[in-house]
């Protein structure tokens, strides 16, 4: 008969290499209880059961130290049997002699639980503060490697390759969550087990963006979802054998990435450990949010860049149209000393683009530098008279103006005349633009506080809520469908805010009662003690 050798299969290795570790405390102890046994029994005659006591309660304590509250208990009761069997007597029988026998066996078993549960208690709470200063070493290293990355990328990429190393995972992923959907690809992974998301893991981790709780896969594949949000001190999961975690990254209650960690061992075993994974989910959604933040910082510097060079354009385009324009206006004008009856109209429109180059030129100024403008003593009356002139009959009667009180003293102010005129032209000009026809356009006057205000008032569309600053941006041209004509390039509320601005006033718009709108202009005001001086001064 012949006797083959079968070798392990693999799988019988695998599964003795996972339990050889817990099995082996046991025979090792096991095998120093026999032999410690078998010593004293030869000199049961010489020894008492005190030190037959202590030799065994020495061991309690070694099998403790190695295999744990299990093992000491296993060994103290051994202990307590084999004291009774072997050195009591009567020796070999499970007998007692005397009362005080007892005490003596009954005080053994209960030093050594107690002994093994201290012993376990002060292990225990040792490892855990091994594991707390584990975890605030990893903190402070991941902080670290966030702050010194140069880059939010850089830091993104560090933040995942230390949650991958610090919990022994196979794969950690950050993928960003915006405008209510999940990144097809991970801006930051680490491990091999890291990249896209097959369609299970990306339903889970679209229900993690969307609900802001975490999710765990068990051994067996089975998910368990979240029932609340994830905190500082617990990832609102009722599970230790997670192998997978997907946990929302959360700022300023605001999600704004996933993260997936999977490992070969359970992941989120007791609370410090869900605490500990919490405080990881924290670092890597700040990572999240610098990177968005830098790429929107990238954004607006390139976005100020372009104004830049379209405000170079402008002013270098509008600076060479002048001469022409000159050149065709002149033209324009002999042409119509010679009775050409289009001259009229070259000559008109020769004007507007003019009009529209100083406009372009004007803007250009004010967005290089402080527009130089020339503050003077003026009065109120002057300038709306001025006004009047200008546009009085182009407008056929539709502008009312404030009367002429004489009782009442002038309304001094220092600004600059030329470009307040055309603050108000603009205003007026524009009101007529929207206003519809048959309505008047109210300009008036009045004095309060430290500042003279004039406003222009009419009877059009007026401007939704959220347009009211964005018409005094640079060629905005609000929705004419309400009854406006088109008209303009979009810049004078631009300009006439921008020359406001410069004298030290202000333009705003409100809403009229009963419709229409209101457009308001704040000069500095100047009381009648301070006219003593009406010398010119420049600023700007």
């Amino acid at each position: 008969m012949t006797i083959e050798f079968q070798p392990f299969s693999p799988d019988a290795r695998a599964r003795l290499t996972r339990v050889w570790p817990s099995v082996r405390p046991w025979l090792i102890w096991g095998a120093v209880l026999t032999a410690a046994t078998a010593a004293m029994y030869y000199v049961r005659t010489d020894i008492n059961e005190g030190h037959v006591a202590l030799a065994y309660l020495l061991i309690v304590l070694g099998g403790s130290v190695s295999g744990g509250r299990a093992l000491g208990l296993t060994l103290a009761c051994s202990g307590f049997l084999l004291i009774d069997y072997y050195f009591q007597p009567p020796f070999d029988q499970w007998n007692v002699d005397k009362p005080l026998d007892w005490v003596a066996l009954i005080s053994f078993l209960v030093v050594a639980a107690v002994a093994t549960q201290l012993l376990v208690r002060a292990q225990e709470a040792a490892s855990r503060a091994r594991q707390r200063a584990d975890e605030v070493a990893w903190l402070s290293r991941l902080g670290a490697e966030a702050l010194n990355a140069g880059r939010a990328a850089d830091a993104l990429h560090a933040i995942a390759e230390i949650v991958h190393r610090t919990l022994n995972a196979v794969g950690c992923s950050i993928f960003a969550w915006a405008d209510s959907r999940l990144g097809e690809e991970p801006i930051a992974s680490a491990g091999q087990d890291a990249g896209a998301l097959d369609a299970r893991d990306r339903e889970l981790a679209t229900w993690v963006g969307e609900r802001g709780f975490a999710a765990a896969i068990r051994p067996g594949g089975e998910v368990q979802r979240g029932v609340s949000a994830v905190a500082d001190d617990d990832l609102g999961l009722k599970t230790d054998d997670a192998r997978s975690l997907v946990l929302p990254l959360r700022v300023n209650a605001r999600t704004v990435g996933v993260l997936r960690v999977a490992a070969s061992e359970p992941i989120a075993r007791g609370r410090a450990r869900r605490r500990f994974l919490g405080a990881l989910a924290y670092y890597a959604a700040l990572g999240v949010e610098r990177l968005r933040l830098e790429t929107e910082a990238d954004h607006a510097t390139a976005l100020r860049e372009a104004d830049r060079m379209k405000d170079f354009v402008l002013a270098s385009v509008s600076h060479d149209l002048r001469t022409p324009l000159t050149a065709l206006k002149a033209l324009a004008h002999d042409a119509a000393g010679r009775g050409e009856p289009s001259a009229a109209v070259i000559e008109e429109q020769a004007d507007r683009l003019s009009r529209m180059v100083g406009d372009l030129l004007d803007l250009s100024r004010m967005k290089a530098g402080p527009f130089p403008v020339r503050v003077e003593l003026n009065t109120a009356e002057d300038l709306i008279g001025a006004v009047v002139r200008q546009l009085g009959q182009s407008l056929d009667g539709r502008l009312q103006t404030p009367r002429l009180n004489l009782d009442q003293p002038a309304l001094l102010g220092r600004f600059d005349f030329v470009q307040s005129m055309r603050i108000l032209v603009n205003l007026i000009e524009n009101a007529d633009r929207y206003a519809p026809p048959g309505t008047t356009i109210d300009l008036d006057v009045c004095r309060r506080g430290d500042a003279i205000w004039f406003t222009v008032s009419d009877r059009g569309p007026g401007v939704p809520p959220p347009e009211a600053e964005r018409i005094f941006h640079p060629f905005y041209q609000p929705d004419t469908r309400a009854g406006g004509r088109k008209g303009g390039a979009g810049l004078g509320l631009a300009i006439a805010r921008g020359l406001a601005q410069a004298q030290g006033g202000a333009l705003r718009y409100e809403p009229r009662k009963g419709g229409g709108s209101v457009f308001s202009l704040s000069l500095p005001a100047m009381d009648d003690a301070n006219t003593t001086s009406p010398t010119p001064m420049a600023a700007t």
